[in-house]
């Protein structure tokens, strides 16, 4: 295998393109950096989603549709679901946020009401209203955070 080694790239049509079917970073953790809004950067690895899931609520189990790095999802009652990592977090200190539908609200309940969350899994509790757990049909939660 060769090694390139140049500080740009530019295409030979005099366009800026150059396509690839293959990208990759340097080896290390944090190893692409691109640049965002005006002349700010940022890390590619950290921005991404590293959980999301679409599920059911109001079915037996807590039926995902469509998800990315879930091993599963357990239903813990009423508006009451799990969803297991299949790559676990670093730790249970990342960020997560929340929709249900209708005028429900998607919250954080760690492995009981008053818990954090754990670096392997989520539970979350949808609400129909203020002070009632309910189930929902059409939840959608997404994770940002670091990786084991």
């Amino acid at each position: 295998m060769s090694t390139i080694f140049a500080d740009k790239f530019k295409n030979t049509s005099g366009g800026n393109n150059v396509k690839v079917n293959q990208l990759s970073g340097i080896d290390t953790a944090g190893s692409i950096t691109i640049q965002g809004e005006g002349s700010a950067t940022t890390n590619m690895q950290q921005g991404l989603a590293k959980v999301w899931v679409n599920y059911d609520g109001t079915a037996s189990n807590a039926a995902s549709r469509d998800s990315f790095n879930v091993s599963g999802m357990t239903d813990n009652g009423t508006g009451d679901a799990t969803t297991a990592f299949a790559n676990v977090m670093s730790s249970a200190n990342y960020a997560v946020s929340g929709t249900s539908n209708a005028y429900g609200s998607l919250q954080v309940r760690g492995t009981s009401d008053t818990t954090k969350p754990l670096a392997n899994a989520l539970r979350m509790g949808s609400w129909v209203s203020s002070t009632n757990i309910g189930d929902r049909d059409y939840n959608n939660v997404m994770i940002k955070g670091d990786l084991a």
